[in-house]
């Protein structure tokens, strides 16, 4: 070329180079090549756009993976991206080995890889001999470093033996990846296999149980804890005659031993078999190491998770009573499901208690086959907080078989706690403090532990229960139409807080057909959810579910704690789980209809506890969740509020609080009835504008659709209605 001619164009140079070129954009998965790079690529010499389908079908499987892991390493280095290619035919033949050579970009708002680049071809060295490697010797160690990111991370997240061999079956080495796989361990004297990939089910019959001192690779490798490498068919037949007729019969041309060895400790051996040869160079032999020793790792790791999780289960089973059928006209359902840290042992537990019969004038009424339905939750998740289940467990069972109250029981059942946990306190300051020093706990402050509870005695011939509560959730009840509210219960401090704390008994009827659950916060809050989310999950589930109690029972756990939850992710950050405890009791139709679409709640509000109005609104909003508009039930709460502040103001009795709710949904009608003792009739009155009372019964006859006063034989109801479908008027 003479001074001041131009330059030829790229295109002829990288032609004249026998050099392709090539364009891929992950984003749309399309691969644009020209005359060359498509000749190296065995297709036909012209200009082209390829789908990545289409390009992948030519290529080695071994080197696409790799060429991934290349990408994403030179991405991050800022780097060129190198990798050798082996071009395949229609027959998965080998036909050329080309070398790679581009520049990648990544585009974060498309979370895709732009690459140009180049292919050249180059002389095809042998499967795993030292010339493959040192063809192209920066490609193969970035990949081979990216390898090692990939499976070091999968195998970290493996969290049971399954999924490590499972992993492991899936790695693909830079450039060597093995055809078969066999991890072994030990037992006592013998070897034995804990899983293999490449081989037929059946084909490691020969190699289970065989002793150590047999002149078998893996257990030469578990007696002396050094790898061994066998290069070819002759090696392996003449190092390892008598076993070599077992290896035979899987044609494969190089095999790799290596220790598993955790702490100094080798647990087993891992097998890499090749269908090629590979001569085992030092690179290779560095990257065999790595991934064993990861292995090992990972093996160590979910053997230790998978012995403490039997552990933790078995306890829980042998702690946890068995409920089912034998009560005449009820179905009781119970799960619990361990979620917590650690050994998984944590401190909710449930039971169901046999009690005795009437034996006091108080409970002539009660006949026999009565129970009770405990549920509780231990703070912690630790063998502390199991510990101290099982000693309430056991003290509970012991209050009730005594015939004691709900409430007594409870009483009883904080005082314990109350001085099993004075008790550890003192036990550890004395302990701590031998020496009259130090006799305070090293964090300034006693383990300050406590435990909710539910407990409900349960009539089966009636369906009357009478329930305490100490800090748990309320109850839900899903009614006969599929309705669900949560039942409101009065209760008292948590156990251990307080040993003379009071627990009052709320009792109500569950009627046929219905349902009552009680559970933990866990069944409520799993998934980053709080206790109103996580609440208004559960009603929506349980109002669209059908079925029994066991199949709810299961269906409910599965809602929250199933692959399907993950994808309802809660308001919150903290994903962190928690045992999952949850108890179902259906009483079972009589034979009797049951009116349709009727939903209703019955409650009390006392002169000495005005609190219980916020309770009562609450109560109604829940009956009214669903309904079509939201200023209507704001409506119908002021409305229950007027009407109970009349009782409370103007007499000195209690309330009586009915709201039923019937039809169809878009046609259904709300009554409100408050009912007391006093005999003066409420009358209407026309309050001047600086009066702060007196407009209750002009809001009712403003704002209802109907309202009245009934008189009765002793008292009287007052009672107004709303209709759903005078919303749309």
């Amino acid at each position: 070329m003479r001074t001041g001619e131009r330059l030829p164009a790229v295109g002829d140079v990288l032609a004249a180079l026998a050099t392709g070129m090539w364009h891929w954009d992950t984003a749309t998965g399309l691969v644009s090549v020209d005359a060359e790079a498509a000749r190296l690529l065995g297709l036909p010499a012209e200009e082209a756009t390829l789908r990545e389908a289409q390009v992948r079908a030519r290529l080695h499987p071994v080197d696409w993976n790799e060429i991934t892991g290349v990408v994403q390493l030179a991405v991050a280095e800022g780097t060129l991206a190198e990798v050798r290619i082996r071009i395949m035919d229609e027959r998965n033949r080998i036909v050329r080995v080309v070398r790679s050579r581009s520049k990648p970009t990544f585009d974060a708002r498309k979370k895709a890889y732009k690459l140009i680049g180049t292919l050249q071809e180059v002389a095809e060295p042998t499967p795993g001999s030292p010339a493959g490697r040192r063809a192209v010797t920066g490609d193969w160690r970035r990949s081979r470093e990216a390898f090692l990111l990939d499976a070091g991370r999968a195998l970290a997240e493996a969290r049971s033996t399954a999924e490590v061999l499972r992993v492991a079956a899936g790695l693909s080495m830079p450039g060597f990846s093995p055809d078969g796989l066999a991890v072994f361990g030990i037992q006592g004297d013998r070897l034995t296999i804990i899983g293999h990939h490449g081989q037929r089910p059946g084909d490691e019959g020969p190699f289970v149980h065989m002793a150590l001192e047999t002149d078998y690779p893996a257990a030469e490798v578990v007696r002396t804890g050094r790898a061994v490498y066998l290069s070819s068919p002759g090696q392996y037949k003449s190092r390892y005659p008598l076993t070599w007729p077992l290896a035979e019969r899987f044609h494969r041309h190089s095999w790799a031993f290596l220790p598993l060895t955790v702490a100094g400790r080798t647990m087993g051996a891992w097998m890499a078999a090749f269908t090629y040869p590979v001569a085992f160079t030092p690179d290779e032999r560095s990257v065999l190491t790595t991934v064993a020793r990861m292995l090992a790792q990972a093996l160590s790791r979910a053997g230790t998770a998978e012995t403490e999780r039997e552990l933790s289960e078995g306890l829980q089973r042998a702690m946890m009573p068995t409920v089912g059928p034998g009560v005449p006209g009820m179905d009781v359902a119970a799960r619990y499901v361990p979620t917590g840290g650690g050994l998984q042992i944590g401190g909710d537990w449930y039971d169901m208690i046999p009690l005795p019969g009437a034996t006091s004038r108080s409970r002539t009424s009660a006949g026999p086959g009565r129970f009770a339905l405990v549920m509780g939750d231990v703070q912690g998740h630790d063998v502390r907080a199991a510990g101290l289940m099982g000693q309430l467990r056991i003290a509970l069972r012991a209050y009730a078989s005594e015939g004691h109250r709900p409430d007594a029981v409870l009483s009883r059942a904080s005082r314990f706690l109350h001085g099993v946990l004075a008790a550890g306190a003192d036990g550890g300051d004395a302990e701590d403090g031998e020496d009259g020093e130090d006799a305070e706990d090293t964090d300034g402050v006693a383990d300050l532990r406590f435990a909710t509870c539910l407990y409900a005695e349960v009539d089966p011939r009636t369906g009357v229960l009478e329930v305490a509560r100490a800090g748990h959730p309320d109850p839900v009840i899903r009614m006969a139409d599929g309705t669900v509210l949560q039942r409101p219960t009065a209760g008292g401090l948590p156990l251990g807080i307080d040993p003379d704390s009071d627990y009052p008994t709320t009792r109500f009827t569950l009627e046929p057909g219905e349902t009552m659950m009680i559970c933990t916060d866990g069944l409520i809050e799993t998934g980053g959810h709080d206790l109103d989310t996580g609440w208004q999950r559960i009603r929506t589930f349980l109002e669209r579910h059908g079925g029994d109690a066991e199949e709810l029972a299961d269906a409910l756990v599965q809602a929250v704690h199933g692959p399907s939850s993950h994808h309802t992710t809660g308001p919150l950050a903290d994903r962190r789980e928690d045992d999952i405890a949850v108890l179902l009791l259906s009483r079972r139709r009589d034979g009797r209809a049951v009116r349709p679409r009727l939903r209703h709640t019955l409650m009390t509000v006392a002169q000495a506890e005005p609190e219980r109005v916020s309770v009562a609104r609450r109560q109604l909003r829940e009956l009214l969740h669903d309904w079509s508009s939201e200023e209507h039930v704001d409506t119908a709460v002021l409305l229950l509020s007027e009407t109970l502040a009349h009782v409370l103001l103007h007499t000195d009795v209690d309330a009586l609080v009915l709201a039923e709710v019937s039809g169809e949904r878009g046609e259904r009608r709300l009554r409100v009835q408050v009912t007391d003792a006093g005999d003066d009739l409420p009358h209407k009155r026309r309050p001047g504008e600086l009066a702060s009372s007196g407009r209750g019964l002009v809001l009712i006859e403003l704002l209802a659709d109907a309202w009245g006063v009934l008189p009765r034989g002793q008292g009287k109801s007052i009672w107004f209605e709303l209709y759903e479908a005078s919303v749309a008027r």
